[in-house]
């Protein structure tokens, strides 16, 4: 295309059948708000301007598409597509060329779609071209009405004769409007029906009877063109978009044991001959290198994990950083500010917080490491504690490089271990160890011999 093209989104309606305080535009499919896919297809096409006409929960929507590079319109009252589509007047007040107009909660339209649209559009120097569909069962959408192989309008389902109702054609809403026309247009068909709104619908009809070229173009499948208005809906099509998203991993080199039970948001980066099995979820802005496994279960969230890696069954990550060749599980926590340089191992119920962990450096298991930093090649042993907040404060421990932790240690920080020390098991560090310094705490142990039947026997008498 070398026209102008801009797009308008409808998405000022409350969304009553989702009842929810929310709204609908705002509920997640596949780790994005239902509004911004429609957002990312226009962008994608290099639509200029790009207006979003917002209505219930303006605010909220305004803030949740700020970074989004669009233009936000407010639709008060709500009188019909028409009248939202008027109310984005004045943002295209200075463009002249090809008015996309799509729905703000119709997320599986593609881009490829849409510039099949507006080309057909400005090829034909049409006033406004129709984006039609051919369902399987086509009750309840308005039908695509013609007369010698043209349009000549649309006719809602309430309003369609028998043999009108028969037709299988029909309209999804979706449209290109050449812009000086769609505005006059809207002014002229005005609001003199039953519910007081301007209706899209007559736009396309007046377009005919004034001589106007009004073309329609075909989806070539109609799942692109399904709409959200519950939560029923919701979900299916969040199910559409995960089978998008997990068949281009898989064309890409991504192995998913079963599809259908992996749960990846769009935009998560996975490398070539990764394993992902099932009930996986991966979130947000998380990227996974070449040949990892995310076994059954785990929860990885705005994580970067490095090549070779493997996340075990039933771990969570959150804004953690996993370096290369490092295991991670099972049923490890890996909170925010968690960074592990590589070749690490953190095992079976470790909690880790704003902790970096130095190259091979390893806790195996029930040990809790925050806010701390780890030299390479340190040992932790289980039941470890970095204890690290006084109630008030939070404060660092510093453990250096090739330091044996025993079990059942407790570090109570501010403090520091000196390379290569060695700290007993069921020691309390309350100071600094020195480099090389082996530090022991505990009370001496006592043996009582024969305290045992004499204490059963006391108990037997009361």
């Amino acid at each position: 295309m070398t026209a102008q093209v801009a797009a308008v989104i409808l998405a000022a309606g409350k969304g009553t059948r989702m009842k929810s305080a929310q709204p609908k535009v705002l509920h997640p499919l596949c780790g994005r708000p239902l509004v911004a896919w429609p957002l990312a297809a226009v962008r994608e096409l290099g639509c200029q301007p790009a207006v979003l006409v917002v209505g219930h929960g303006a605010e909220a929507v305004r803030q949740a598409t700020a970074g989004d590079g669009v233009r936000h319109v407010l639709q008060q009252p709500q009188l019909g597509t028409g009248h939202a589509l008027l109310c984005a007047r004045e943002a295209l007040a200075d463009f002249a060329g090809t008015v996309l107009l799509l729905a703000g909660d119709v997320p599986l339209l593609r881009a490829e779609t849409l510039q099949r649209l507006a080309a057909r559009h400005q090829q034909a120097r049409a006033a406004a071209t129709v984006l039609t569909m051919t369902p399987d069962n086509p009750f309840g959408y308005g039908r695509i009405v013609r007369d010698g192989g043209r349009i000549a309008r649309i006719v809602e389902q309430k309003d369609a004769t028998p043999a009108e109702a028969a037709l299988n054609e029909v309209n999804t809403g979706v449209y290109a409007f050449d812009a000086g026309f769609v505005f006059a247009a809207l002014e002229r068909v005005g609001t003199a029906n039953a519910q007081g709104e301007y209706y899209l619908t007559d736009v396309v009809e007046l377009a005919v009877r004034s001589g106007e070229v009004v073309e329609t173009v075909q989806l070539d499948d109609p799942e692109e063109a399904l709409g959200v208005n519950d939560r029923r809906q919701l979900a299916d099509l969040a199910g559409r978009q995960r089978r998008r998203i997990n068949d281009a991993l898989m064309l890409a080199g991504v192995t998913l044991i079963d599809p259908a039970a992996c749960y990846i948001d769009a935009g998560v980066e996975i490398g070539v001959d990764s394993v992902i099995h099932p009930g996986v979820h991966l979130r947000g802005a998380t990227r996974l290198g070449q040949g990892v496994t995310v076994e059954p279960g785990a929860i990885v969230t705005d994580c970067a994990i490095g090549d070779g890696c493997i996340i075990k069954a039933g771990s969570v990550l959150e804004q953690a950083e996993v370096g290369a060749g490092s295991q991670v599980g099972p049923m490890a926590h890996l909170r925010p500010g968690t960074v592990l340089a590589g070749d690490n191992r953190i095992g079976n119920f470790v909690e880790t917080k704003k902790a970096v962990i130095g190259r091979g450096s390893k806790a195996s298991h029930l040990t809790y490491l925050g806010d701390c930093e780890l030299g390479s090649g340190v040992n932790i042993g289980c039941g470890t504690i970095t204890c690290n907040y006084d109630g008030v404060n939070k404060h660092r421990t510093v453990i250096g490089a090739g330091v044996f932790i025993g079990s059942d240690v407790q570090l109570v920080a501010p403090v520091t271990v000196g390379d290569g020390a060695l700290v007993a098991a069921g020691t309390t560090v309350t100071a600094d160890v020195p480099a090389d310094a082996l530090a022991i705490s505990r009370t001496p142990q006592k043996n009582i011999d024969g305290w045992v039947p004499r204490w059963r026997q006391k108990l037997k008498k009361k």
